[in-house]
């Protein structure tokens, strides 16, 4: 690594401070794909034209046409036709709510060297309870993530929506592929709820009892919402049938359900005013969406009498927790969410029994095609599957499957009739069979078309059994299916205290292995670069799992902004292993992997060759670990420094690159 020698966050700061333009003018170059040494809270301070004034000069005439929201930059992938990409892919992941606005990410960026090619949006919409970015309450673009500076600066980017667009284009125009959360729920009581009860199921509850759950209490709902409008009236002039039939189909489409329910889309106090009368109306009724429940056996619901499941709301209203009513190990009840009614129900819904044979075609299609327009809107190039492990069916998974099997399949397979390098990437953690879903989640997997997944190597120490049994099970997978697990280095929306115990060390050799097994996707959140061990929990600011939701009061409230890491001496390590990446990875990108040491579960040393290149990695974090032979490589780069010479031992915890043609 030319040039830098910090290892402390304020070194990082004053380096950056006295070579800010000579680092940017190597950047305008094209001769380093990123601005070497910036620290991302560093460039959280640039300023929009700073911002601005970089990207213009980076990408020329270019620039003029992305920063136009009815102009489209096409995608760097515009010329594949197969969505197997995502199986080799290094991908970064964005909770924008930690930094602030969709046009802070161009500023994240700029820290990201072209080798992390992806990049994932954690979810863009606006928020339901508790605010969690997971419970989405309607279709539009969330309006927190708008950007003050770059509308005074650029007056026609005046919407969130059109910041959002610009944004695409941007990271299109830089090579880069951007993915979007697909969630197969909805907040409980969100607009989408209410603006189509149909496609979702009831439950009517009175005090601790389910008084009610057959299978079209939809219907019910529909008259009662109707009748919440005879007294009430449009929020708006729009004239409205006045039957529940007519109300809500699509001869009356939703756009127009929604401005008579809730009011003008730009009237985002009154929309919430509205809903909330709305729900006061059911609730006063005891009519209720069924929460989404996670893991076997899923059905089979009954309120929780406990006394600590009881909540109070703000406007007086009793709400309470439910239960699984045979629960399984992880059965989880969430009660903020429900899920799309994607089958009908046996025996009227009195056992809680699914008819798998049965879909409702009109929800897959409706599901499907709001998720096509989004994509179609701001130019998407592939979707992350929320809570892709949900796999209902008892029986298992099935041998032959139709379009009605998975709705992430069906989602991507509508959007690839359009644009056919669109990928899925799954959210599952590869968990043992019948524990997350029913069967085996990796024929679930490969059944619903799934490309890559995220796995769970982020959840486990490096160097520890499980760590290394599971790691050698992903590869099995990767070389033997069709499904491709990721390196999993650290998720923007699980890094909260529970995952403290996985990072106090072994971090630089997390990323050395997530870039360099080149054959296998990687995955790393925002935040990992700077993430500071933490043997005992910090505040909640620290951890971008918390500003998923946006609680006030309690243990996982926050008070302020996200604060960044202060870990200067893995940034440093960071730093130079991009630096390193940048200067060989363009030439063994996507190439194949050729064990010289496979991973076999209990071995903590892993050894492997890409093209003429080696790697070593030590998973021992406490103790070095030797090659057990000695070579004649040259050695190019360690994550420990520059000062290792030779084979010789690894240290704990080191990742080492060697060239084997060099030297001969």
């Amino acid at each position: 690594m030319q040039n830098i020698t910090p290892t402390t966050h304020a070194g990082f700061e004053r380096y950056w401070r006295l070579n800010f333009q000579a680092e940017t003018d190597i950047f305008l170059r094209h001769e380093r794909s990123y601005l070497q040494g910036l620290i991302p809270s560093m460039a959280m301070t640039l300023t929009t034209y700073q911002v601005l004034d970089i990207y213009r000069k980076q990408l020329g005439d270019t620039f003029l046409t992305a920063i136009q929201p009815d102009r489209t930059i096409p995608s760097p992938l515009r010329r594949q036709t197969s969505p197997d990409w995502i199986k080799q892919t290094n991908m970064v992941g964005i909770n924008v709510r930690t930094i602030g606005s969709f046009w802070n990410i161009m500023k994240y960026m700029l820290t990201i060297p072209a080798a992390q090619q992806s990049v994932h949006i954690l979810p863009i919409w606006e928020p339901g309870v508790v605010a969690s970015l997971y419970g989405m309450s309607s279709w539009n673009i969330n309006p927190e993530f708008f950007d003050n500076s770059l509308a005074q600066l650029i007056p026609n980017l005046n919407t969130v929506e059109k910041q959002l667009k610009v944004v695409l284009n941007l990271l299109h125009a830089t090579g880069r592929i951007v993915g979007m959360d697909v969630i197969p729920h909805t907040d409980r009581y969100s607009e989408i709820v209410l603006a189509n009860p149909q496609y979702f199921e009831w439950l009517r509850r009175n005090g601790l009892d389910i008084v009610d759950h057959r299978a079209d209490l939809h219907e019910v709902v529909q008259t009662e919402i109707l009748q919440f409008l005879a007294q009430n009236g449009s929020a708006t002039d729009q004239n409205f049938p006045t039957e529940p039939k007519l109300f809500f189909s699509r001869d009356f489409p939703e756009y127009l359900r929604l401005q008579v329910l809730f009011g003008d889309k730009e009237d985002y106090g009154g929309r919430l005013q509205r809903r909330d009368q709305l729900i006061t109306h059911l609730y006063n009724l005891g009519y209720e969406p069924v929460p989404a429940t996670m893991a076997p056996p899923y059905r089979g619901l009954e309120v929780d009498p406990n006394p600590d499941s009881k909540t109070i709301d703000e406007a007086g209203r009793v709400w309470r927790d439910y239960r699984i009513t045979k629960p399984e190990n992880m059965s989880r009840v969430f009660g903020p969410l429900t899920r799309y009614k994607l089958y009908k129900r046996l025996d009227d819904n009195r056992d809680w029994t699914i008819d798998f044979e049965q879909p409702r075609t009109e929800v897959w299609q409706y599901v499907c095609e709001k998720y096509a327009d989004i994509q179609r809107t701001y130019n998407f190039d592939f979707m992350r599957g929320d809570m892709s492990h949900v796999q209902m069916r008892a029986e298992g998974v099935l041998k032959n499957v139709d379009n009605f099997y998975d709705i992430h399949k069906a989602i991507k397979a509508h959007i690839r009739q359009f644009v056919p390098y669109f990928s899925y990437f799954a959210e599952t953690f590869l968990a043992p069979d019948n524990e997350m879903g029913y069967g085996n989640e990796v024929d679930h997997l490969l059944q619903s078309d799934a490309g890559s997944t995220l796995g769970d190597l982020q959840s486990m120490v490096v160097g520890s059994d499980r760590f290394l049994s599971e790691f050698a099970r992903y590869r099995n997978i990767l070389e033997t299916t069709d499904l491709a697990p990721n390196f999993t280095i650290m998720t923007a929306d699980k890094d909260d205290p529970r995952f403290d115990e996985f990072y106090l060390k072994g971090n630089a050799v997390r990323l050395f292995c997530g870039l360099f097994l080149t054959d296998m996707p990687s995955y790393m959140g925002l935040g990992f670069e700077l993430r500071d061990p933490h043997p005992e929990p910090v505040a909640n600011e620290f951890y971008t799992k918390l500003f998923v939701f946006k609680i006030s009061e309690g243990a996982k409230a926050i008070k302020g902004d996200y604060r960044w890491g202060q870990n200067g001496q893995l940034f440093g390590q960071i730093a130079r292993l991009r630096e390193f990446s940048a200067s060989i990875l363009p030439e063994i990108y996507g190439e194949e992997v050729i064990w010289l040491k496979a991973p076999n579960g209990v071995s903590k040393v892993i050894v492997w060759q890409v093209k003429q290149y080696i790697f070593a990695a030590n998973f021992d974090l406490e103790e070095a670990q030797s090659l057990d032979e000695e070579k004649n490589w040259e050695i190019l780069f360690s994550t420990e420094g520059e000062d290792i010479d030779g084979f010789g031992e690894l240290s704990a915890g080191e990742g080492r690159a060697y060239d084997s043609v060099a030297s001969q």
